[in-house]
This record gives C-alpha cells, sequence and structure tokens, in this order.
C-alpha cells in the first residue's frame, strides 16, 4: 500500500471517530440544557429526530444523485463540516442568547449533515483502497466508531461528574482535534477511483434489484436491533430493572459500546464467512433481548444487554460486506442506498420502541398486570417495548438466511460455469 492511501485509512479512521463524538455527546448534555437553558424534555428528544433525518437526506440524495456530486470534494468537506457544526453547537448561548435551542438546532444539522457525508463516503472510500482482506478492513472502520464511543462516553461522564455541566462548552471543544486531524489528513491525500453512475437511467436499473432491496431491508433490520438497544439500554436498567442511573449509564452505554469494538475488532482480526456470522449474531441478538425481558435479576439483565452489543457488532458492518460483495461495482451508490437503510432502521427502532412503552403505561389494564407480576406499570411498559424491540433481530435470522441461502447459490453458479473452463486447461 502506498503511503498516500494509508494517510487516507487514518483519514478514514479518524473521520469515523469524529463521528462517534458527535453522535454521542450531545445526549449526555441533554439534562444540563434542561437545567441551564429551560428546554424541555420534547424539544431535546427532537434534536435527535432532527440528527437521523438530516443523515437520511443525505443519503437519499446520494442514491439518487451520487452522479452529481463532486466525490472528492465532498470527501474532504466532511471533517470541515464536522468542526463548523461543533463550534455552531457550543457558540449557541452566545449566538443566540435568547433563543439557544435554535443554535443547538442549527450546530445539529451542520454535525448530522457530516455525519451522512461520513456513511455514504468512508466506507467506499476503504472498500476501494486496495487490501489482502477486504472484509477485515472494513470492519475495523467501523470498530473505530465503536470504541469512539466508549470514549465519548466515559470522558464525558467523567467531565460532567467532576466539572459540571456550566463548563460543557469546554467539553465540546476538547473533542475538536479529532476532525481537525482528519481535515489535515484528507488535504492532499490520494482518493482511490470509486464507481457512480453516469446518469439517472444507471440509478434506475440498479433499483430494480431485488436483491438490492434484501441487502437494504437486512441493514435496516442489523440497524433497528443494534441502535434500539444502544438507546434504550440505559433507561431500561434503570426504570424496569432498578439499576442506579450512574451504573445504568457506564454499563448501559460504555459496556454496550465496548462489546460491540470487541466484535467488530476481532472480525477485523480473524473473522470469515460473514454471512454466518450476521446469521448467528442475529439469533444471539434476539436471544439476549428476550433475555433482557425475562430475567429476574438485575445483574443478569445488564449482562444481557450489554451481550447484545457483541452479537449486533457485525450486523451493520456485515450487511454492507455482504452488499459489496453482491454488487462490487455498486460503488458509493451502492453505500448510500445501505446507509440511508440503516439510518433508517436506527430511527424506526427507537422510536417504536419509546411508543409502545408509553401506551403500555398508560393503557389501564397495566396497572392491574403490572400488580399481578408485581411491577410497576412502568416496568411493564418497558420490558413491552424492549419485547417489540426482540422483533427487529428475529426478523433478521430469517433475512440474513436468505441472503446465506442466495450467496451461496451463487458460488455454487459460478463454481459450474467456472469448471469447463478448468477441465480443458
Amino acid at each position: 500500500m502506498t503511503k498516500a492511501y494509508t494517510r487516507l485509512k487514518f483519514a478514514c479512521y479518524t473521520t469515523n471517530l469524529s463521528m462517534s463524538v458527535v453522535g454521542n455527546l450531545p445526549p449526555l448534555l441533554f439534562l444540563t440544557f434542561h437545567r441551564l437553558y429551560g428546554i424541555s424534555y420534547s424539544l431535546l428528544g427532537t434534536l435527535v429526530l432532527i440528527n437521523f433525518c438530516t443523515q437520511l437526506i443525505v443519503d437519499l440524495l446520494f442514491s439518487f444523485f451520487s452522479h452529481k456530486f463532486n466525490i472528492s470534494l465532498a470527501v474532504k468537506c466532511t471533517p470541515v463540516l464536522t468542526v463548523l457544526g461543533m463550534l455552531l453547537y457550543a457558540a449557541a448561548p452566545l449566538l443566540f442568547p435568547n433563543a439557544v435551542y435554535l443554535g443547538l438546532t442549527l450546530g445539529t444539522v451542520v454535525f448530522s449533515a457530516a455525519a451522512g457525508f461520513c456513511e455514504v463516503l468512508i466506507s467506499p472510500i476503504i472498500a476501494a483502497i486496495p487490501a489482502k482482506d477486504p472484509d477485515r478492513e472494513m470492519s475495523k472502520l467501523h470498530s473505530i466508531y465503536a470504541w469512539g464511543v466508549v470514549g465519548a462516553v466515559l470522558l464525558g461522564t467523567l467531565f460532567l461528574l467532576l466539572l459540571g455541566g456550566e463548563l460543557w462548552q469546554i467539553l465540546i471543544l476538547l473533542f475538536l482535534p479529532v476532525p481537525l486531524s482528519s481535515a489535515l489528513l484528507f488535504f492532499g491525500a490520494e482518493l482511490p477511483e470509486m464507481s457512480t453512475p453516469e446518469r439517472a437511467s444507471g440509478v434506475r436499473r440498479f433499483f430494480k434489484s431485488k436483491g438490492l432491496w434484501l441487502c437494504v431491508f437486512a441493514i435496516l433490520l442489523g440497524g433497528a436491533a443494534e441502535c434500539t438497544m444502544a438507546q434504550w439500554c440505559s433507561g431500561y436498567l434503570e426504570q424496569a430493572l432498578n439499576i442506579p442511573k450512574i451504573w445504568g449509564d457506564i454499563f448501559g452505554v460504555a459496556l454496550f459500546a465496548f462489546m460491540l469494538g470487541l466484535g467488530r475488532t476481532l472480525y477485523a482480526k480473524i473473522g470469515t464467512h460473514i454471512h454466518r456470522v450476521l446469521f448467528l449474531g442475529a439469533v444471539g441478538a434476539t436471544l439476549c433481548y428476550l433475555t433482557a425481558v425475562l430475567a429476574g435479576i438485575p445483574v443478569l439483565g445488564l449482562a444481557a444487554c450489554a451481550l447484545t452489543g457483541l452479537c449486533v457488532s457485525m450486523l451493520w458492518p456485515g450487511s454492507l460486506i455482504a452488499a459489496s460483495e453482491r454488487f462490487p461495482s455498486g460503488g458509493v451508490l451502492l453505500y448510500a442506498l445501505m446507509a440511508a437503510g440503516g439510518d433508517m432502521g436506527a430511527s424506526i427502532g427507537p422510536q417504536l420502541v419509546g411508543i409502545v412503552t408509553d401506551t403500555v403505561c398508560a393503557a389501564p389494564v397495566a396497572q392491574a398486570l403490572a400488580a399481578r407480576w408485581a411491577m410497576t406499570p412502568v416496568q411493564l411498559g418497558m420490558k413491552a417495548g424492549m419485547l417489540v424491540g426482540m422483533l427487529f433481530p428475529l426478523l433478521a435470522v430469517f433475512v440474513y438466511f436468505a441472503l446465506y441461502r442466495s450467496h451461496k447459490r451463487t458460488q455454487a453458479a459460478s463454481k459450474s460455469v467456472e469448471a469447463p473452463s478448468l477441465s480443458n486447461v
């Protein structure tokens, strides 16, 4: 590998690290924003929705119009947008003293757009760089995101615990060197060739493939299985299992992310047979969700939530690997469409669990059932929501099995085509 590509790989790694910061640091500050600026919980939750919707819009734009973009320029603008978004976010009280929420929203939109660019462009860059084992390189890229979540959560929690929320802007600025280093590394880096359709007709032909939509559905379910537990495990451990919040935050978010990173790192080192890994991961995640719901012992429920991170670790990057193997010339368009599917799952899953939880808690019959089972209505609602969350990895079991069967048929067909030529040699 050339020196230029080595530099490019590090630029991609630090960009993914930046995305873990802007995706997971702001939620740690929500209670601070509520206390300092009187921002309601519903408005704070809307910031999460704005984040995902912005990323989804970017994904869809690249899905339909990737042939219109200057890919090299878009890649190099990604960390610059991240820096601008973080600065705007941190400066919200100064720029908009009477409308802090407006500044936070603008900052969220800017760095969420950068996250969308990252999802669409960074994975195909890594896939396009010549490598001995491309699958493991893809897993390594996504493992860095998971380790970034661990670092952001632990450092953010420690900062707020020791220095308080009044200095939250400093916490944002402390992470600013990460995207700045990405911008410097991308400057002058050599980018490999990445295919995009030459015109819209190429996009339409690509969209007619049933296998493509199977891959998109696979990453949708994988994204939902991962993000549902990632966003709900802390609250679930506190509300449903009565584990103190500080331990729920650490073991609910950080330990889940640790297991997520561990799974992706292990695959990057020794992983093979991605279709089997996807299938077994979905089976394991289903069992972990079910154990978290049924566990009568808090520690067992906590362990199930954490182990879910290991089981879902390859569902998102593994779906990308499976799709790229099936459509090797898909290029930016393929990754944009897969990113859109993943973001849709990441939005639908946690939202659906929240709706089910609220509905069950408010239902009159819930109080009677909760009393019969020695639970509060909130505990019953949380368990019902988590049980619905289990449906995503459960459905993924069948989708990944279909992908595995399709992969085996493709392999058999290619061998039958090669056989005559081998016999003639």
